[in-house]
C-alpha cells in the first residue's frame, strides 16, 4: 500500500476531517481498505504521543497498536456526533492516562532526580569517530533528543500529555480542550504550569536554552553511551528521523509573547516526528484474524 501523505489532525479548523467522515463510513460498511488508510492516517500521531508518554519506541509501539485496537473495535459506536479526530484522540487520552508504568515511565523521576542522574554522568570528550558505527553528530543529536525526551518523563502524564499537544504539536486552547475534555481556560492554565515546571529545569540545567549551564550535549555524549542511555549500534530516534516536528505541524504553531519560551519551544519542535517501524504488517496481521473480521463486517 503506497504511503499516505501526511496531514495534522491538530489544526483548529479540521479541513480533512471530510477524509475520516467518509473512510469510516466505508469502514463501517465492511470496507477493508478504508479502514487501514484511516488507520494510517493516525498511527504515527498516536505512536508521537506514546513516546513521550513512554520514551522508548519498542514500548511506545505496542500502545499505539493497543490505543488503535480500541479504535477499530469500538468504530461501530462513532455516530458522527463529534469531529472524527476528537473522538479518536480522546480514546488515546483516555488510554495513556490510565494503562500500567512501562518503559521509561517504570521508575517515577522526578526534575531533581533527573538532574542528579545527569549531573553524576561525567563530562568526557566526544568519542573517536574511528571506534563508532555512525557519525559522531548523529550520536550528539540522539543524546540531545533522548536527553530533553526524558525531561518529559518528569512531568506527570496528564501534564505530559497536554504539553505534547499545545507546546509540541501546536494545538490551540480548542482544540487541546476538546480533546483532553476540559474548559479552554482549563487547559491554557494546565499547559503554561507544565511550561513553567518544565522551562524551569531546563533555565537552571540545560546549556542548550542557557549557555550559563555546564551541560552540553556533546560533553555527555560518551558519558551517555557508557551508561548505555545511548546505543551506537541502535540508535532509538535519530535513525527513524523522517521529518521534524516543526515541518508536519507547521500550522499549528502556537503564538507566544514571550521570547524565552519560543526558544524553549523551538527545541522541542525539532525533534524528529517518528514512525513507528512497521506502518501496515501488524494491521494486516490484526484484520486476518477471524474474530475481528467478523466483528467488522470487513469484506
Amino acid at each position: 500500500m503506497p504511503k499516505p501523505l501526511m496531514y495534522n489532525p491538530f489544526t483548529e479548523i479540521a479541513d480533512d476531517d471530510q477524509q475520516d467522515v467518509e473512510l469510516v463510513d466505508q469502514a463501517q460498511n465492511g470496507d477493508r481498505s478504508a479502514l487501514e488508510k484511516l488507520v494510517l492516517r493516525h498511527q504515527a500521531w498516536i505512536y508521537n504521543i506514546a513516546i513521550r508518554m513512554v520514551f522508548h519506541p519498542h514500548d511506545a509501539e505496542e500502545v499505539t497498536q493497543e490505543v488503535l485496537l480500541k479504535a477499530i473495535t469500538r468504530l461501530s459506536t462513532f455516530q458522527g456526533t463529534s469531529q472524527f479526530r476528537t473522538w479518536l484522540y480522546r480514546i488515546t487520552v483516555n488510554h495513556v492516562l490510565n494503562m500500567k508504568r512501562r518503559g521509561g515511565e517504570s521508575q517515577p523521576q522526578t526534575f531533581s532526580s533527573y538532574a542528579a542522574a545527569i549531573n553524576d554522568i561525567p563530562d568526557l570528550d566526544l568519542p573517536d569517530p574511528r571506534t563508532v558505527p555512525v557519525d559522531v553528530p548523529l550520536l550528539v543529536e540522539e543524546a540531545k533528543v533522548a536527553c530533553t525526551t526524558g525531561m518529559l518523563l518528569c512531568l506527570d502524564r496528564r501534564q505530559r500529555l497536554i504539553f505534547t499537544l499545545g507546546e509540541i504539536f501546536g494545538a490551540s486552547d480548542k482544540v487541546g480542550s476538546e480533546i483532553m475534555e476540559m474548559s479552554a481556560d482549563n487547559f491554557r492554565q494546565c499547559l503554561s504550569r507544565a511550561r513553567n515546571d518544565l522551562y524551569q529545569f531546563m533555565q537552571n540545567q540545560c546549556g542548550l536554552v542557557n549557555e550559563r549551564n555546564p551541560c552540553r550535549c556533546p560533553k555527555k555524549t560518551r558519558g551517555f553511551i557508557r551508561e548505555g542511555h545511548v546505543d551506537p549500534e541502535h540508535l532509538l530516534f535519530v535513525p527513524q528521523h523522517v521529518q521534524r516536528i516543526s515541518e508536519v505541524a507547521s500550522d499549528t504553531i502556537r503564538k507566544m509573547d514571550d521570547a524565552t519560551e519560543q526558544q524553549y519551544a523551538a527545541l522541542f519542535r525539532t525533534h524528529p516526528f517518528l514512525e513507528p517501524s512497521s506502518q501496515i504488517d501488524w494491521l494486516q496481521q490484526l484484520l486476518e484474524q477471524p474474530g475481528i473480521r467478523a466483528a467488522l463486517r470487513l469484506n
